[in-house]
C-alpha cells in the first residue's frame, strides 16, 4: 500500500537522507587511486553508527535469502548496482557508484553518487553527466498532478537520445519506514501513465544508465549486476517528496560537490 507522509514524517526522512549525503561526502574526501572499496565501506559504517543511525543495506536479503555483507554498495565500471566492497584497489580512470542507506529515528535515507577515480575519459564523463541530468529531469516531473510515467519518460528519453541504455530490471521505489516501499519508479515508461502523484508521496528516483546495451546479468555472488557488453554504467539517486509546483529533494549532493570541486558531475 502506498501511504503519503505527513510534514513531520517528511522532516524525519530529510534527516536520514541528509545523513546519507554526509556519508557520501566523507567518501568523496578519500576516494582516489589505490583506495579499496572495502576501506570506503568501513568509513561509511563507522560514520553512520557514530551519528546514531544504522546502515540499512547491511544484512538486507537478496531474493535468495542471502544477506548483503556490507554497509554500502560499491559498483565499479561495468557494475550497474549492488557491488560488494572488496580489497581490490581502485585505479586511475575507474568510476564507482556508491549507494548508501541509513535508518535514523525510524525513517530511511537512500542516495547514490557515481565518483570518478582520478581522471576519466571524455566518454565516461559524458555518461556521468547525462545520468545525473536525467535524475534531475525525473525530479522535475515529481509534482502533484503528474503521473509516475512522466518521471520515467523524462529519464528514458533524455538518456536514449544521447545514445545510452536504460536498465529495466532495477527501478526506483517509495521510501519511508522501510527502505523499499510502493510504488516502483521505473526509469522507462510512457508520459501520462501510471499512478497519480499526490502531495506527501516520498520516492527514491535513481537512473541506472549504461554506455552501451541495456542488457545486464547477475554475477556469481548473487549480488553484483553488470553490463552484458562490459561497458561502464552510472547511477545517481535522490530521495524526494512530491509537492505542488516543485519536488522537495530530501537528500543532498551539496557537500559531496564542494569536496569534489571541478571533478563533480
Amino acid at each position: 500500500m502506498v501511504y503519503l507522509k505527513t510534514d513531520e514524517e517528511v522532516e524525519l526522512l530529510r534527516e536520514a537522507n541528509l545523513l546519507v549525503g554526509r556519508v557520501l561526502a566523507e567518501i568523496a574526501k578519500i576516494i582516489r587511486p589505490g583506495v579499496t572499496t572495502k576501506q570506503l565501506d568501513i568509513l561509511a559504517e563507522t560514520f553512520i553508527r557514530d551519528n546514531g543511525a544504522e546502515p540499512t543495506f547491511k544484512g538486507f536479503p537478496n531474493p535468495y535469502g542471502e544477506p548483503f555483507p556490507a554497509s554500502i554498495c560499491t559498483s565499479v565500471n561495468n557494475q550497474v548496482v549492488h557491488g560488494i566492497p572488496n580489497d581490490e584497489p581502485l585505479k586511475e580512470g575507474d568510476i564507482v557508484s556508491v549507494d548508501c542507506g541509513t535508518l535514523l529515528n525510524g525513517f530511511c535515507g537512500d542516495s547514490c553518487y557515481t565518483f570518478a577515480v582520478g581522471e576519466v575519459s571524455d566518454d565516461v564523463r559524458r555518461l556521468l553527466d547525462t545520468t545525473k541530468e536525467a535524475l534531475y529531469k525525473g525530479i522535475e516531473q515529481a509534482v502533484v498532478g503528474h503521473r509516475l510515467g512522466d518521471i520515467s519518460y523524462s529519464i528514458q528519453t533524455h538518456c536514449e537520445k544521447n545514445g545510452y541504455g536504460v536498465v529495466r530490471e532495477f527501478v526506483g521505489h517509495g521510501i519511508g519506514h522501510e527502505m523499499h516501499e510502493p510504488p516502483q519508479v521505473p526509469n522507462y515508461g510512457k508520459r501520462g501513465n501510471g499512478m497519480l502523484l499526490k502531495n506527501g508521496l516520498c520516492i527514491a528516483i535513481e537512473p541506472m544508465i549504461t554506455m552501451g546495451t541495456k542488457d545486464i546479468y547477475l554475477q556469481s555472488d548473487c549480488w553484483g549486476v553488470v553490463t552484458r557488453d562490459n561497458k561502464p554504467a552510472a547511477h545517481f539517486e535522490h530521495s524526494v517528496c512530491v509537492r505542488k509546483g516543485k519536488a522537495d529533494i530530501l537528500s543532498s549532493f551539496e557537500e559531496i560537490e564542494k569536496i569534489l570541486g571541478d571533478k563533480s558531475f
